[in-house]
């Protein structure tokens, strides 16, 4: 029977045993690590060589760039990089339905747009407005062109 204060002492060894940082946890053998951890599998089961796993790793990539690169994100951005990947890929193939005229469930396609955009605003993904405004060289040239 579980006496006071076991369930504190069984968090505190957890704690304990915990790396500290990602470098601690990067000096561990391989062998201790998981093999998505190292790198080796994408995903604990499951096929990283499907068309949904290409598109997944296409994903994961592009919103890390997005950030300024995986290396300058801490693992929860990375965490909510795959959870953004998988909602965008379930979107994309409830999309791929509906282009092919089957039905589609609009209530989760709503529910799940909105999770993925609070995930993106999480990140700090937001929308930029891009700069349209030719400079003066461009403009010169332009000009010249008989463009303007």
């Amino acid at each position: 029977m579980a006496r006071p204060g076991d369930y504190q002492r069984s968090r505190t060894n957890i704690r304990a045993n915990m790396p500290a940082n990602r470098k601690i946890a990067a000096k561990l053998a391989p062998t201790q690590r998981s093999a998505v951890t190292n790198g080796r599998k994408l995903f604990i089961e499951g096929d990283g060589n499907s068309p949904w796993s290409r598109r997944y790793k296409d994903l994961c990539s592009e919103h890390a760039s997005d950030l300024g690169g995986a290396d300058a994100l801490s693992q929860s951005q990375l965490s909510l990089i795959r959870r953004a990947a998988t909602l965008s890929i379930q979107l994309e193939q409830m999309e791929g339905r509906l282009s092919e005229g089957l039905d589609a469930d609009m209530d989760l396609f709503g529910r799940l747009a909105g999770h993925l955009r609070r995930i993106l605003e999480t990140l700090g993904i937001e929308r930029r407005a891009r700069n349209l405004t030719p400079t003066l060289q461009q403009y010169r040239a332009q000009r010249q062109a008989g463009g303007l």
